[in-house]
């Protein structure tokens, strides 16, 4: 959905390809391999620029939270 949306800051092409990234936080989580700190990452298909955005902002809502439940479990 937002790569159909995206205009790069850039260049201002639209388009892009984006992917979910999953971080730990300091601390216990890190030390738990919890990764509880979503974003995606959107690069521009002309000339490569990145942008970050949070998920949670754009859609009104935490996601990934099965995920990190799994990684708990199973151990990533």
């Amino acid at each position: 959905m937002i790569e159909d949306r995206f205009v790069c800051g850039k260049c201002g092409h639209r388009g892009g390809a984006a992917k979910e990234v999953a971080m730990t936080g300091p601390g216990l989580s890190k030390l738990l391999d919890i990764q509880h700190h979503h974003y995606l990452f959107v690069s521009c298909e002309r000339c490569g620029s990145v942008e970050i955005f949070d998920p949670e902002m754009l859609l009104g809502r935490k996601p990934g939270g099965l995920g990190t439940v799994l990684d708990t479990l199973f151990g990533n």
